[in-house]
């Protein structure tokens, strides 16, 4: 995959995106993602969210440029070649994007046929407008779903939480090395005044 593509590099380009990615660190719930019975990943609510951030994510203008990001990242197309069978498919661990975005949440109850196309004639009796949403065509998926958009809040949730660990432990470091350099720096001076 052309990491180009991936979501959150996609993300740096845009001043308002950056900004959700950063902030995700202190406005997101710890405990979001729902358990399945008879599956091994997650599946993610918007309620799971801060408002401030699903109303970043809902801004039309933000929602489109993601959209490109996940259909040119090839994720959901590429679910069929990683499980063979329907079998692997029900067993497998999916990230946040894969189980909010290239399925119709477990509700709508739409058989799989394989990893990457669902029997769409089942009529689900679920009110959940996501079932109406999801197609089975590449450009569509659920990109549109509500469960897209709390899929991708999750792994970005996950993301920026690793960069801001990263960030925080570098100020250490810095600090460490400052305060060293100025402990050094005032030693080197009075060695210097007693000379």
């Amino acid at each position: 995959m052309d990491l180009s593509d991936h979501p959150v590099l996609c993300l740096g380009g845009n001043s308002g995106l950056h900004s959700i990615g950063v902030s995700m660190f202190i406005v997101t719930n710890n405990g979001s993602g729902h358990s399945v019975t008879g599956l091994r990943y997650k599946e993610y609510q918007l309620q799971d969210f801060s408002s401030w951030f699903l109303k970043e994510l809902n801004n039309s203008r933000n929602w489109e440029r993601l959209k490109v990001c996940l259909v040119k990242s090839d994720d959901c197309n590429n679910l069929s070649k990683k499980y063979k069978t329907p079998k692997q498919y029900k067993s497998a661990k999916l990230s946040p994007i894969e189980a909010g975005c290239c399925r119709p949440p477990s509700q709508c109850g739409y058989p799989a046929v394989n990893a990457s196309y669902y029997d769409l004639t089942f009529h689900p009796v679920s009110p959940n407008n996501d079932c109406k949403r999801y197609k089975n065509y590449r450009a569509v998926k659920c990109y549109d779903c509500d469960s897209c958009k709390a899929g991708v809040a999750q792994y970005m949730k996950t993301e920026w939480r690793v960069v801001a660990i990263f960030n925080v432990v570098l100020f250490v470091v810095l600090c460490i090395i400052y305060f060293v350099g100025c402990c050094a720096r005032r030693n080197a001076a009075r060695s210097h005044s007693k000379a």
